[in-house]
């Protein structure tokens, strides 16, 4: 006995998931004019609204009003801490997803024209997938041009005995209302350190433990005063060291990680919880690229500088995409809304359009927060030779001084001829602080035209500004100025 027939449809542009990249994809189609289907098997909105940047940032927020209400001695301000209401406030982290839910929905995307199915997808050949419905109908959809934006998912590292251990990832932590009484971090990468941060605000004890150094991406001397912070908030912070065996605790709740220290010596560490925050890897399993003609590697689906995959009718954008020109790949969602961007020019429009890879900003949401756009200090030097260093603490910033939080610095990075190469900042709002640097160095400007600028007073953009000042001080109060004003007080 045989089903009921496929489904046939044929499309403008077929998008394969609905996360941030394929939502802006089949949004934006849509409402230019063209046919758009839009398939997805889980939820929709993806691991940005469901397990990332949503719930990350809110329980961030929640762990900042607690450590806000903790009193401060040095401002006069002193008194006992609230009691956490661990529940209350993943509660509340739900209900934060749950309100942004509906614009993501499918019933919105319906109403702006789009057919979403909701059904695993695989290419059949070239120009034709297959979606597979939960209840066994299939679709066939033919298309002028596909978008895969399938996402990323956790990468677990090889660690003995760690499928024994019941261990959180992104995709879990964020639903369970048991708090830790230690929670185990295994991870210094953004995620590992924001979450080390919330948790500890919260009033878990925290171990955060990583093989490398914290924050290795970043430039070191910012990453000192993420450091910092954690240690003063009460984070045990373990770096170089690997994780190689896992078990559970005593009567299977926990865990327990053996690890390897850089020195040769070994360290057990014990915890209640356990969350795994060692990277991510592209979700590609069950596509079927091969019949498509797409090229795939561990680092995702091989793209070029307009995010076309080595099929030409088929594109890759977000987290599933490799990196470009042998970069490491972006995974941030403001890329994956700008590589759609690039997406729409080249697939409706047939406009050449390529992605920006010089000026990609970044952020950090710990607090103090770490943010960058351009290549960090060693890199630019390894690219450029010769590159000037400009820094300004925001302890010489009188915004900084009134709110009685001047740790951090803005840090900027000068090539020849005073072109901007690159910035750095670490401290309370540095990603609200970053735009700017991002609209320099893409509009190829020089460090003369941000010393340049009028900064409201007292605001912390004046750090930015002197930054930039400070790469004239020794021209502008050197020997020769001197002599020339003493030449011009004889003029009449």
């Amino acid at each position: 006995m045989t089903g009921p027939a496929p489904r046939r449809i044929e499309t403008d542009i077929c998008v394969i998931g609905a996360g941030a990249a394929g939502l802006t994809v089949a949004a934006g189609a849509a409402q230019m004019g063209a046919g758009v289907v839009l398939i997805e098997a889980g939820r929709m909105g993806g691991e940005c609204l469901n397990t990332g940047c949503v719930p990350s940032k809110a329980l961030l927020a929640r762990a900042a009003a607690m450590a806000g209400t903790q009193g401060w001695p040095a401002l006069g301000l002193s008194g006992p801490p609230p009691v956490v209401d661990f529940r209350a406030v993943k509660d509340g982290v739900a209900a934060v997803i749950a309100a942004i839910t509906p614009m993501d929905s499918a019933a919105r995307f319906q109403g702006l024209g789009v057919d979403v199915i909701a059904a695993h997808a695989r290419f059949i050949d070239r120009d034709r997938v297959e979606a597979h419905a939960t209840d066994g109908t299939i679709t066939i959809i033919r298309a002028r041009r596909f978008v895969i934006a399938t996402g990323s998912k956790p990468a677990l590292p090889p660690i003995e005995g760690l499928d024994r251990v019941v261990a959180h990832t992104n995709e879990t932590i964020f639903t369970d209302r048991m708090q830790p009484a230690h929670l185990l971090v295994l991870g210094g990468g953004p995620v590992g350190v924001e979450m080390a941060q919330a948790h500890i605000r919260l009033g878990s004890a925290v171990t955060l433990i990583t093989a490398h150094d914290l924050l290795p991406t970043e430039d070191p001397e910012l990453v000192e005063v993420i450091r910092q912070r954690l240690l003063a908030e009460g984070v045990a912070l373990i770096d170089h060291a690997r994780a190689v065996v896992a078990e559970p605790g005593p009567g299977g709740d926990g865990a327990r990680l053996h690890l390897a220290l850089a020195d040769g010596g070994s360290r057990l560490v014990v915890g209640d919880q356990l969350l795994v925050a060692t990277g991510r890897r592209p979700v590609v399993d069950g596509l079927d690229l091969a019949a498509a003609g797409v090229m795939v590697d561990d680092d995702g689906i091989r793209v070029d500088r307009s995010m076309q995959t080595t099929n030409r009718r088929i594109f890759a954008i977000g987290d599933c995409a490799a990196g470009i020109d042998g970069a490491p790949p972006q995974r941030f969602t403001h890329m994956a809304a700008h590589q759609a961007g690039i997406v729409l020019r080249r697939a409706l429009f047939r406009l050449p359009a390529r992605v920006e890879t010089r000026a990609i900003p970044r952020v950090i949401f710990t607090d103090p927060e770490l943010a960058r756009v351009g290549p960090t200090e060693a890199e630019a030097l390894a690219r450029h030779g010769q590159v000037t260093v400009l820094r300004w603490p925001f302890a010489e910033n009188d915004r900084a001084r009134t709110d009685g939080r001047t740790e951090g610095m803005v840090k900027v990075l000068v090539g020849r001829h005073g072109r901007i190469l690159g910035a750095g900042i670490a401290g309370v709002h540095a990603g609200e602080l970053l735009g700017m640097w991002e609209l320099a160095i893409r509009s190829r400007l020089k460090i003369g035209a941000v010393a340049g600028l009028i900064a409201a007073y007292p605001t912390r953009g004046e750090a930015s500004k002197r930054a930039a000042g400070s790469h004239f001080t020794a021209r502008l109060f050197g020997p020769r100025i001197r002599r020339l004003v003493r030449l011009l007080r004889h003029l009449p």
